[in-house]
């Protein structure tokens, strides 16, 4: 039995039943949806780091100063980024589901306004420690590569900034409007 299962029967067990299933339903499923989102992040995020990693050891970037700390300041920042998930998950798995009601749902929003603390402070800081990295990259592309392939490096750089921009911005927006939905 999964935990979300556990949680159901745990929550249709209690004996003073104050919740719908309904709304109990409702506030599970936006739990399991933001579960599953921060574990496809930890997936994105796992896998930039490898690809990161194999880029250091197939181009022996252990041989240059500038380029060990460019990358450092990359994997490190995702990897903060990736423990923040992770405890995160941890946090929503340890809710006490026996709770009633009303008291579970104020965890949930707990949970929801520390999830802005991670949003607001340690993401911007997360992608400007990426984007760091990526600058003291640059000039050794410049370097060392054709006009044409450090063009494409910088605009696929842009474009991945971008779009991780609107997936972040995405993922706190859906985050406040379950804070939102909660406190109703």
């Amino acid at each position: 039995m999964n935990n979300f299962e556990e949680l159901q029967s745990n929550w249709k067990n209690q004996e003073t039943d104050k919740a719908t299933e309904t709304g109990f339903n409702e506030v599970l499923r936006g739990a399991k949806r933001i579960k599953n989102k921060q574990r496809i992040t930890n997936i994105i995020l796992g896998i930039t780091v490898v690809i990161l990693i194999s880029f250091f050891i197939y181009i022996s970037g252990y041989k240059n100063n500038q380029v060990i700390l460019g990358l450092s300041l990359m994997v490190g920042t995702l990897i903060m980024r990736m423990l923040l998930e992770i405890l995160s998950i941890k946090k929503l798995k340890q809710m006490n589901s026996l709770l009633d009601h009303k008291a579970y749902k104020q965890e949930l929003i707990c949970y929801y306004e520390q999830r802005k603390n991670v949003h607001f402070i340690w993401t911007p800081l997360t992608v400007l420690g990426y984007v760091a990295g990526f600058l003291i990259l640059l000039p050794l592309f410049k370097a060392n590569l054709s006009s044409g392939f450090y063009s494409y490096i910088i605009v696929s750089g842009i474009i991945s900034l971008i779009v991780l921009t609107v997936f972040i911005a995405k993922q706190i927006q859906n985050e406040i409007q379950e804070i939102r939905r909660l406190k109703e």
